[in-house]
């Protein structure tokens, strides 16, 4: 792998590591989720100056309706970045605090948990559209043959059954709820197994990366037949 593209998956790695360690508020305080949110933040700027050719090539090429739902969801999670970031310097009590921002925290506490959430779901969808790369640089890095029929039948039988326990963690813990506003504040469980927690999230990550690899997939199937949709 060129060191150039072993930095970039590496920033999207700690991007995603950041903001699973986020979703888990309660278990590490204030000051240790606002110093990983800032960092989040540097690490976004870094993944769009890494990737500044595809916002040069935005407007070129053919839409296909795997770049069009490509775009969409780039952009809106870019919107939710834009405003968990947003919320979170307004709310912020300690990183930055210096600026001395005060008024609309109301409304910065409804934006925070609005965009958390969203920006959990959209970058699971996000790692999903790109999955098929990570598999192909991660094989290519170790030296992995092509996996059998059999291996490949039981992995996306291992797929289904991670999307089906993470979708029923995402019913069980309402995020639909939080994503949608339709409360004020974020239920959290302080004495909840931390391991559980994450297992919990990852899975929940998971589902979302499997609709977006297998949705992808379809959709360039589809165009490629001449199926019209």
């Amino acid at each position: 792998m060129k060191p150039k593209m072993t930095v970039k998956v590496t920033v999207d790695i700690l991007m995603t590591l950041a903001l699973l360690f986020l979703m888990g508020y309660q278990f590490w305080g204030d000051v240790a989720h606002e110093w990983v949110g800032a960092g989040m933040f540097l690490l976004f700027i870094l993944h769009h100056v890494f990737n500044r050719h595809w916002v040069q090539n935005l407007f070129h090429g053919r839409f296909t309706p795997s770049r069009i739902l490509s775009l969409v969801l780039d952009q809106l999670l870019f919107l939710a970045m834009l405003g968990l970031m947003v919320s979170g310097i307004l709310l912020s009590n300690h990183v930055f605090a210096f600026l001395h921002l005060h008024g609309g925290i109301s409304f910065a506490r409804l934006l925070h948990m609005a965009t958390s959430h969203w920006g959990f779901v959209l970058m699971a969808l996000h790692l999903g559209l790109h999955w098929g790369m990570f598999v192909g640089l991660t094989r290519k890095a170790l030296r992995l043959r092509q996996p059998s029929r059999v291996r490949r039948i039981l992995l996306t039988a291992l797929s289904i059954g991670i999307a089906a326990y993470g979708m029923s963690v995402f019913i069980r813990r309402g995020l639909l709820t939080y994503m949608l506003v339709r409360t004020q504040f974020v239920f959290l469980d302080f004495g909840e197994s931390v391991p559980l927690f994450y297992l919990d999230y990852l899975a929940m990550m998971g589902t979302f990366i499997v609709l977006a690899y297998y949705g992808i997939k379809r959709i360039g199937k589809r165009a490629g037949n001449g199926t019209r949709f």
